[in-house]
């Protein structure tokens, strides 16, 4: 079964006077976050042999999480990944295809606009999950998408499955 697993960074620090947006890193919420999400990914059985990344620093620390959870896994960093739009995450995608459970970790409103795409052509398998993610993609959100067959990403035959939050598993916060 071929898999793609969407996750938007996590929180990161604000924006402020002499701190770039590229260079923003994550708050001690994000990291935590981050890697409460890939526990949860891991104990469902979507472990990623492939992580494509941004290279804006809250990506990468979010990535840094993740790997320390998932098995066997590489990381890709990717520039191109940074504030890119449908277009440019479907081309990622395909360029970097061959695994069987892959994972992008970038940023809205790009990541979300994906995913709605993949949604659109494709369905969902989970009836609740297509409203959690019109809801909205905050920070640490992953988005999961299955297809029955191994062959090309194509975003028709991809199902959406799950909408994870990391507000879901935490007890009584906020995003």
């Amino acid at each position: 079964m071929k898999r793609l697993i969407l996750m938007r960074h996590a929180k990161t620090e604000p924006w402020a006077e002499g701190i770039d947006d590229f260079g923003r890193a994550l708050t001690p919420q994000g990291h935590d976050d981050a890697r409460r999400m890939a526990e949860e990914l891991v104990a469902l059985g979507w472990s990623p042999e492939l992580i494509l990344v941004s290279s804006a620093r809250r990506a990468r620390e979010t990535c840094a999480e993740v790997a320390a959870v998932v098995t066997g896994e590489k990381v890709r960093p990717m520039e191109s990944l940074y504030l890119t739009g449908v277009r440019g995450l479907t081309d990622a995608v395909r360029q970097n295809d061959g695994p069987e459970t892959l994972m992008v970790i970038g940023h809205n409103p790009g990541l979300h606009d994906f995913a709605l795409a993949i949604l659109k052509d494709g369905g969902a398998a989970d009836g609740e999950a297509p409203g959690r993610l019109h809801e909205k993609f905050p920070t640490s959100c992953a988005a999961v998408f299955e297809a029955d067959a191994n062959g090309p990403f194509v975003p028709a035959h991809m199902k959406l499955v799950r909408v994870m939050r990391a507000k879901d598993f935490r007890s009584g916060e906020e995003d």
